[in-house]
């Protein structure tokens, strides 16, 4: 039996970029919860998902790996007859799985969107689970004890309701938990029918400046929003709908824990899977709102705020940060020996020492790294360079002068030595780190979904990924030529 540990409540959203929060900034937003969370706990203003979508951002939380390491690709597709047929994460083990080892009692209410949601894995015993990934907020498919229910109330409430029930009457008091609340929020869809009529209506009058009226990006895949001006002001009323429906829910959960005297017992830890476009950069979508697929900031950085009362103390982080080092800072913290999966070479770091209130040192070398398939990016607090295999077109952006990531200086000769440099500690650090067995980089990763094991997991089956794409042909400098859409009707994006 070990030491009584904090319990901790990690919240993940659904497609929510940094800058969509009041706490970032966004003068639009309604999320007073979530705001307060930032301004009373640790703010952490560079932290970026592994992968610009679902599946595999979410995997690499969980198990600290890259997506070239826990084999999940892209957003997953793999139901059959109503049920997903492979625990993706099997074998691997996750922050979860240690927890639970060490008496933590696990739940998990919302999205998994990694393989089986009918059953709990990873070592959660209670177990409240979408079934899929994205879908209505009405009427939602969720499994419920092993059995498939349709929701008929909002759906962010009732995930809210099954986490209330588990802390109210399932968790067993002389141990801590662990609570994974999951939102589907604000996933689409965002069009207003699906969201609560006094919610919208805290919109009525917004004119949302702060997701830009952007010409369309030429990448952008046309299954995403195209549509007047009115069809554009829907829209964004239901994604910060959805959102401040979440924000509310989790004041519920805050007032839970007051009402309980567990707050100062309780670590909250708040992120989004992955980042979102809602008209920047013209597009309306994340890491596969383009084809090829994208890595811009507003695609790959995300919310992260830590809180617990009366220890950690109330700063902005500016360190640059990763989901991949989330699960070695949280078993650090709490003092929990990963002896688990002990042949991994683990690409994060712990960032204990923030979360003790000193600082963590940072030398002008560290980087992020991040991955879709065959699109990779390296990122430092200067510039950042986007590889694509197997011929590009690749990206060189200075963040110091364009943050907007609004001029691409690939072809720029000054900056050849910086470009050829980011280019080697790239494909080092990726050769060091991924299984060869599953290299993103040499699969068909479009964006349009991932409906089995990939590489050689999966026995290189043709039709493991789904062809949503654009075809591209490129001259010799990388410039565009011509774009022939190809789109498979069957494939929608998660």
């Amino acid at each position: 039996m070990v030491k009584k540990k904090s319990n901790i409540i990690f919240i993940i959203a659904d497609d929510l970029g940094y800058w969509a929060l009041g706490a970032y900034g966004n003068k639009d937003a309604i999320t007073p919860n979530i705001d307060k969370l930032a301004q009373e706990g640790k703010k952490f203003d560079n932290f970026f998902c592994a992968s610009p979508v679902c599946s595999p951002a979410r995997a690499s939380i969980f198990t600290g790996r890259i997506p070239s390491q826990h084999g999940i690709l892209d957003w997953l597709d793999e139901w059959e007859n109503g049920t997903t047929t492979e625990e993706y994460l099997k074998g691997q083990s996750t922050f979860v799985d240690i927890l639970s080892k060490n008496n933590y009692i696990c739940c998990m209410s919302g999205k998994w969107h990694m393989g089986a949601a009918d059953k709990p894995q990873n070592g959660f015993k209670y177990w409240y689970s979408h079934q899929k990934g994205g879908g209505p907020y009405y009427n939602a498919p969720m499994y419920k004890d092993g059995e498939l229910v349709l929701e008929e109330e909002y759906i962010t409430d009732k995930i809210t309701d099954y986490a209330l029930d588990f802390i109210e009457n399932n968790w067993e008091k002389e141990n801590p938990f662990f609570l994974s609340l999951n939102y589907t929020a604000p996933h689409s869809p965002w069009n207003c029918k699906n969201h609560p009529e006094n919610i919208l209506n805290l919109y009525k009058d917004c004119s949302f400046q702060s997701c830009p009226r952007d010409p369309y990006h030429p990448w952008k895949i046309v299954e995403t929003f195209e549509g007047t001006e009115e069809e554009r002001i829907d829209v964004l009323k239901g994604y910060f709908g959805a959102l401040t429906s979440m924000d509310f829910n989790i004041g519920r959960v805050i007032e839970s824990l007051e009402k309980k005297k567990l707050l100062e017992d309780t670590i909250i830890i708040f992120t989004s899977d992955n980042g979102m476009n809602m008209g920047h950069h013209g597009i309306f979508g994340k890491g596969n709102g383009t084809s090829p697929l994208n890595m811009y900031d507003t695609s790959v950085k995300i919310p992260f705020i830590m809180y617990k009362k009366g220890e950690f103390k109330a700063e902005v982080v500016e360190n640059l940060l990763s989901h991949y080092d989330i699960r070695q800072t949280i078993l650090e913290y709490l003092d929990l020996n990963d002896n688990l999966d002990t042949n991994v070479n683990y690409p994060g770091k712990s960032f204990k020492k923030i979360l003790e209130n000193n600082s963590l040192e940072e030398n002008e070398n560290i980087v992020i790294y991040d991955e879709y398939g065959p699109t990779r990016m390296i990122r430092n607090k200067n510039f950042k360079y986007i590889h694509r295999y197997p011929d590009g077109p690749c990206e060189f952006y200075n963040l110091m002068e364009d943050p907007q990531e609004k001029n691409n200086l690939i072809e720029e000769k000054k900056y050849e030595n910086i470009i050829d440099s980011m280019r080697v500690e790239l494909l080092t650090w990726y050769a060091d780190h991924v299984n060869p067995e599953i290299d993103g980089a040499l699969l068909p990763v479009y964006g349009g979904g991932q409906k089995k094991l990939a590489g050689k997991w999966g026995g290189f089956q043709k039709d493991t990924f789904g062809r949503y794409q654009s075809k591209y042909i490129f001259s010799g400098d990388n410039q565009l030529k011509e774009n022939i859409l190809t789109i498979d009707k069957e494939n929608k994006i998660q």
